[in-house]
Parts: structure tokens; sequence; C-alpha cells
């Protein structure tokens, strides 16, 4: 037994009055359905006939919505001017202390030089080259 047999002992089983009705009512609801679902679209499936006024109330909802948007931006805007002062700063910091820190190591390596001199590890050659790469640092 199949699917069409069922269906068909199912209209079968209903008076004729019954069955013209039912036509009827499935009938003036395609009509409803088309005619809904060409005006309002897919919305229409939610909302149904409900959807007069709801362009004006679109319309409010975006304006909102944009409001909303630009004031979110505006807040991330101000966090990111406050993070590159910080970074501006942080670079001050990191130059100072590279500075620092390179004029440290140029003293230690001189006076380095002086010593491995006079240990005469090496000559005075090397130190006046080495001194010269020092200079140029």
């Amino acid at each position: 037994m199949t699917g069409w047999d069922v269906l068909d002992r199912l209209i079968g089983s209903f008076p004729p009055i019954a069955m013209t009705l039912l036509l009827i009512s499935a009938l003036a609801a395609v009509v409803i359905f088309i005619v809904g679902f060409s005006k309002h679209g897919s919305g229409f499936l939610k909302y149904g006939f409900k959807q007069v006024a709801l362009s004006s109330s679109l319309e409010k909802r975006f304006d909102n919505l944009e409001a909303k948007i630009d004031e979110r931006f505006s807040r991330i805007d101000e966090r990111f001017s406050g993070i590159d002062d910080r970074l501006s700063r942080l670079d001050t910091r990191i130059t100072a202390i590279e500075t620092n820190h390179f004029g440290h190591l140029k003293n230690y390596l001189g006076i380095l030089n002086g010593v491995l001199l006079d240990r005469d590890i090496i000559d005075n050659q090397t130190k006046a080259r080495l001194d010269n790469e020092l200079r140029g640092m």
C-alpha cells in the first residue's frame, strides 16, 4: 500500500460536500499566499499582512542602529588614540634605553681594548682598528 492509496481512501471517506468545502478553502489559502508573498516577499511567511507600517519602523531602527555604531566607533577611536600615545611613550623609553645601554657598552669595550693591549694580547694596530670600529657604532 502506497501513500497514494492512503490518500485515495481518505478522500473517498469524506462526503462530497465536505470535499468541496475543503477544496474551496485550499484554493482560497493558495490565492491569499500568492498575493501576500508577491506583495511582501518572504517576510509574509513570518509576519503575514501586518507589515503595512514596517518601512517607517525600519527607518527608525536603522537610525538607532547607525547611532549606536557611530558611538561604538568613537569609543574604539578613543581607545586606539590612547594606545598610540602609550606606544609613542614606549618608543621614547626604548630609544633612551638603547642609547644609554650602547654608551655603557662602548665604554666597556674601550676599556677592554686597553686591558688587552696592556696584557700583550693585541698589538697597537689591532687596538686602533677596534677603537675605530667603536667610534663608528
